[in-house]
């Protein structure tokens, strides 16, 4: 077990030493939105290591929206600011417990405000595909499969219907980390699964009826298991 933690640490600081360095890049070529980065073989030779290395550095920018890449054109600056990249790499690499910890208080914050403009704001269409959503997490649970993805898209489809592109891009760009690693850190426990097909329900009934004060309740109610990991309640 010991040798395993070592092994994962050992790789998080390689995957972190190339990030630093694809950010030092960008920043010293003074790359722009849109700007072409070098291909993963010149980077690897570049930086000395690996393409397979470059490659899942790459992925990990492109999944916190830094980077896209468009196949047979290569890798290029996604649509974010200077400071805003720098930012988002600086949490990136210093992600441990207490960064966890802040993550996860930023989700409260934002999503208690979502599912109020959610509430507020929401088409027909977007209680469809919060409605799918719903139906896709209940499916999962009630057949006793992981329906983490499921609940992930649950809340990103909230997000969607708040109208506010900004906070929405802030929730795709921390939700899948804190969910993903909910299991790590311990914040939920088994039966919350099966308590959020009602949990979610009712934030979605509360949606329905157009009613943001009772959405932003159901919403407290849901993140009860991450309040008491934020503020220690017992």
């Amino acid at each position: 077990m010991k040798l395993e933690v070592h092994v994962k640490k050992d790789h998080r600081e390689a995957m972190n030493s190339i990030i630093s360095k694809i950010r030092d890049y960008i920043n010293f070529k003074n790359l722009e939105p849109d700007d072409k980065l070098p291909s993963e073989r010149m980077l690897s030779e570049k930086f000395g290591v690996s393409r397979s290395s470059v490659r899942e550095a790459i992925q990990k920018l492109e999944y916190y929206g830094i980077l896209k890449s468009i196949p047979q054109s290569g890798t290029f600056v996604a649509n974010i600011g200077v400071i805003a990249m720098n930012g988002i790499i600086d949490d990136i690499l210093e992600l441990d417990d207490f960064n966890f910890k802040s993550l996860v208080e930023t989700r409260i914050l934002l999503e208690l405000k979502t599912v109020r403009l959610a509430a507020i704001r929401r088409t027909s269409d977007d209680l469809i595909k919060i409605k799918a959503a719903l139906q896709a997490y209940t499916a999962k649970v009630l057949n006793g499969e992981d329906a983490v993805q499921e609940d992930l898209l649950f809340h990103l489809s909230i997000a969607k219907a708040s109208g506010n592109a900004t906070i929405n891009n802030l929730m795709l760009i921390i939700t899948p980390e804190i969910i993903t690693n909910f299991g790590k850190y311990h914040v939920c426990d088994e039966n919350q699964a099966t308590m959020g097909i009602k949990e979610h329900t009712d934030i979605y009934e509360a949606i329905i009826a157009q009613n943001p004060q009772l959405a932003k309740q159901k919403m407290k109610e849901h993140f009860k298991a991450l309040y008491q990991y934020c503020y220690n309640i017992e």
